[in-house]
């Protein structure tokens, strides 16, 4: 658990992390800065820069840089606080805006109460290679809807309409629909479409291969119908380890599937949801949650609980149902990976929500 104000003689750091440079404060246990430098945002500039501190604490915000250059620190003996941006923008919002103040401005934060700065967990390099694995699949998925959508697009400008069909039997269809003076313009986005559907096959039977071999408890998780590999792993490999919530109702806010919470007086307004944590989680929860209140979605306690929120009416209850549901079945995904149990559809998530 991290300390309270650092006032033993160890130091703080404030590590303001830029794409080829970065900007550091050194506060002393008094408060005073000790030193401040610029250094190349690159693993050997850095171990260097760090390696002539002692054990100390360094504070640098959640970015794209933040996964590796924690770890590295941490190897280095430092306790390393990765603080959530948008608390650092509530607490210290400033006209004064510059890099190297901004490296002050954590160090500050961070010697003082890191809790303050709602710090998260990176996840371990190798959960973070598999998440780029799902998610350099899901943008080939988007690559391809885009090249099917302008193919559309560009049949009917000249009076062909497409029939519907998968990403897959597309471009067979197409080639039988349009006319063959079309093929010269269309052709090559149609092998893209092709190469880019055969491309996410091999990774979909790359994530069939790691949920068996490295992530057996996917299993667990797959028990609930609209819960497929893609967002099993992704279940697993962003939260990273379940312990690190006390209670499996705590990961819904986690995952930004809370609404913003407002009082004043006696009126609570609805507000939208908070959307903090991973995002392309949160799209795969609700991709789900579409599945399990669509058509096909079978009966469930969490079907039920969805559709009698939806009945309340208009566009915005069913909108408000998508979100409850998928934040339901956060918890409920936590809740079967903490316990193993076996999935019972109806009368489990009854109980699970008045468990957690």
């Amino acid at each position: 658990m991290s300390k309270g104000i650092m006032a033993d003689g160890s130091l703080t750091i404030g590590l303001d992390l830029g794409d080829k440079y970065s900007e550091a404060c050194v506060l002393e246990g008094s408060g005073e800065v000790l030193e401040s430098f610029r250094v190349r945002t690159s693993q050997a500039a850095l171990d260097r820069a760090f390696a002539r501190f002692g054990a100390s604490r360094v504070v640098l915000e959640v970015g794209t840089h933040s996964p590796w250059v924690s770890r590295l620190l941490a190897r280095q003996g430092h306790e390393v606080i990765v603080a959530n941006p948008r608390r650092v923008r509530l607490i210290a919002e400033s006209d004064a805006k510059s890099d190297s103040f901004d490296a002050e401005v954590l160090a500050r934060l961070g010697r003082v109460d890191p809790v303050l700065l709602s710090p998260i967990v990176h996840r371990g390099e190798e959960a973070q290679r598999h998440l780029v694995l799902l998610r350099a699949r899901d943008g080939l998925v988007r690559a391809g809807t885009l090249l099917v959508n302008q193919v559309r697009g560009f049949a009917k400008s000249l009076g062909s309409r497409l029939p519907s069909s998968s990403s897959e039997a597309f471009p067979k269809r197409v080639r039988s629909a349009v006319a063959e003076d079309l093929f010269p313009g269309l052709g090559r986005m149609l092998g893209m479409i092709e190469q880019l559907t055969e491309e996410v096959r091999r990774m979909d039977r790359e994530v069939e291969r790691l949920c068996k071999e490295r992530y057996p408890e996917t299993e667990v998780l797959r028990q609930v119908k609209g819960v497929g590999p893609i967002t099993a792993l992704c279940f697993m490999l962003t939260l990273e380890d379940p312990n690190r919530f006390r209670r499996s109702r705590s990961v819904g806010p986690y995952l930004g599937l809370r609404p913003r919470q407002r009082d004043s007086g006696e009126q609570r307004p609805q507000l939208r949801i908070t959307k903090a944590g991973d995002e392309f989680l949160r799209r795969l929860l609700v991709s789900a949650a579409h599945y399990i209140l669509g058509p096909f979605g079978p009966d469930t306690e969490l079907r039920r609980f969805g559709l009698r929120l939806a009945e309340r009416g208009g566009k915005v209850a069913q909108k408000r149902a998508v979100v409850a549901v998928a934040r339901r079945l956060a918890v409920l995904l936590h809740r079967l990976w903490v316990t193993g149990e076996e999935y019972q559809p109806l009368g489990y998530d009854a109980a699970m929500a008045k468990a957690a």
